[in-house]
């Protein structure tokens, strides 16, 4: 049997609003054969499973893990930037994967993001553990007085996340006694990990060699991954050279810096293909402290890319300029996500999010000859089913990615802070539904919008279009509510019903959730199966 090799593949899967104008498609390695990305990770998932299936029955006896099988439950993380779409599609491989089946079986998945699961890592291994008391948050030269008050307050924490593909940064405010985290920032993710490093190692190689005997790209796709296996992770000092061994003793080309099958490079050149990396987990970390509502006063580093001392060395100088430290933790930084999506399922530390978009839903706008807005699109207004104008591409905010903070003071600016949202807070806005064929009633169906703008009330999706994204469909079934729907008398016979609606929006968990809901009979009915976003 062949057995073939695919890496990187999980960058076929990333969200398509990430920034990621230094490479292309192209540039990743093909997936195999007949084989879309969600396949790969189903396959991916089952392997995993069959071995975690195989040591537990093996090690602990095959009647612990029938007994636990029917009970499994699944927390599965992803990048920071990955959205709902690419949750949908994790959810999909999971059921290729036959991990669970059908509609109830999917409510034994948890969702997390890798910056929630890192922080659940660092508390776990980091500020709960004995070595505490020499983090830089417990560092200070204040009186004890002045020390237990500082320790009533909220402390800022950033964890940085640097991964293969991603580096994911997430700011957190953090309440020693008890221990409690709220999101303070919008969480950010970067396609700066440590394979882009590699792709950059490729490129110089390829240019560096383009007229040797070795330029050809089976020989410097092996450098390229030696380079990636051994001289990435051993990099330390740019003053020092560095070297490839791809070849033997007889491979060798003097003017290229090649002896005995050996390449060297300056320490020079190789810093400068981690510096694009740095220099936007710099960029993104003094980002997160601007929006951050709490003062930043620890930062933590974690993730297979932190194991790289020349990555922690040039964060150090560059946090340090801000007057902070970094904390790379001794224990397996590799194993974070792991273990803190472990730790994430026995504790939920974090009580509040912060929305990264703007969230609502399309909708006509009664026609208001008093507004600009509204004279500016008069001439895509129609006559809705009441007999009034109407103007199409309306949005109407349900969860606003800011809130104004107003100033009571002539003469302060206006302030503008991220919403945080607890954990069961919901957002409601009321619409009325209007249709002339009851018929068309018996299912529902919302489409949620993401507005990834600046405006801080963003009212029309005709203006900057780009930036309004489809996010999920919230269906639902309304057969048994159509009969009952208000009807209304035109002029000439005509007959429309309408109905009011609630669409809900739940954020503060680890994936947005959205409902319908409605009055029936004076009570409140929510859609059993409403919740799935599609």
């Amino acid at each position: 049997m062949m057995t073939l090799t695919f890496s990187r593949w999980k960058l076929h899967l990333r969200s398509k609003h990430l920034e990621d104008s230094h490479f292309s498609d192209a540039d990743l390695p093909p997936l195999p054969s007949g084989k879309s990305a969600v396949e790969v990770l189903g396959d991916f998932m089952r392997y995993l499973f069959v071995c975690a299936r195989a040591y537990i029955s093996e090690a602990h006896a095959p009647i612990m893990w029938e007994s636990l099988e029917r009970g499994l439950e699944f927390i599965l993380t992803h990048p920071n930037g990955w959205e709902g779409p690419q949750q949908q599609q994790i959810r999909k491989a999971a059921e290729l994967a036959g991990l669970i089946v059908g509609e109830e079986g999917q409510q034994r998945i948890r969702l997390l993001t890798e910056g929630e699961a890192s922080l659940h890592f660092c508390v776990t291994n980091v500020l709960a553990s004995d070595a505490f008391s020499t983090t830089p948050i417990a560092c200070t030269d204040e009186p004890e007085e002045a020390l237990d008050e500082a320790e009533d307050q909220d402390k800022g924490v950033i964890v940085i996340d640097a991964g293969g593909g991603t580096v994911d940064l997430s700011a957190y405010s953090m309440q020693l006694s008890p221990t409690s985290f709220w999101e303070i920032a919008p969480a950010d993710c970067r396609l700066q990990g440590s394979v882009f490093i590699t792709y950059r190692a490729h490129a110089f190689l390829r240019a560096t060699l383009a007229n040797s005997k070795y330029g050809e790209e089976e020989s410097l796709r092996r450098m390229a991954d030696i380079f990636d296996k051994t001289t990435k992770l051993h990099f330390r000092k740019a003053d020092e050279p560095q070297y490839i061994q791809f070849g033997g003793i007889r491979d060798k080309e003097l003017e290229y810096n090649i002896r005995s099958g050996q390449l060297k490079l300056s320490g020079e050149d190789v810093a400068k293909l981690f510096e694009p990396s740095v220099q936007e987990i710099v960029a993104a970390f003094e980002q997160q402290c601007k929006a951050a509502s709490t003062p930043i006063t620890s930062v933590f580093l974690v993730g297979g890319f932190a194991a790289s001392d020349w990555l922690y060395t040039r964060l150090v100088e560059c946090v340090s300029s801000l007057g902070m430290t970094i904390c790379r933790p001794k224990q397996h930084v590799n194993k974070a996500v792991a273990d803190g999506a472990v730790s994430f399922y026995i504790d939920r530390l974090v009580s509040g999010r912060v929305a990264r978009f703007t969230y609502g839903t399309g909708y006509n706008v009664t026609y208001n000859q008093c507004d600009p807005e509204h004279v500016s699109r008069r001439d895509i207004a129609f006559e809705g089913f009441s007999g009034d104008l109407e103007l199409p591409y309306g949005f109407e905010p349900i969860l606003t990615k800011v809130r104004a903070l107003h100033s009571e003071t002539p003469g302060f600016q206006i302030t503008v802070k991220g919403t945080q949202v607890s954990e069961q807070q919901e957002f409601r806005k009321s619409f009325i539904l209007e249709e002339t064929d009851r018929s068309r009633c018996n299912k529902l169906h919302v489409d949620i919008m993401a507005y990834r703008g600046k405006l801080a009330n963003p009212r029309w999706m005709d203006s900057e279009e780009g930036l309004y994204t489809h996010m999920c469909t919230i269906r639902a079934d309304t057969s048994k509510l159509a009969p009952s729907m208000q009807s209304h008398q035109l002029g000439g016979g005509v007959v429309y019903y309408s109905i009011m609606i609630e669409v809900i929006i739940l954020f503060g968990l680890t994936e947005l959730r959205a409902q319908i809901s409605w009055r029936e009979n004076v009570s409140l009915s929510l859609p059993k199966n409403g919740l799935r976003a599609n």
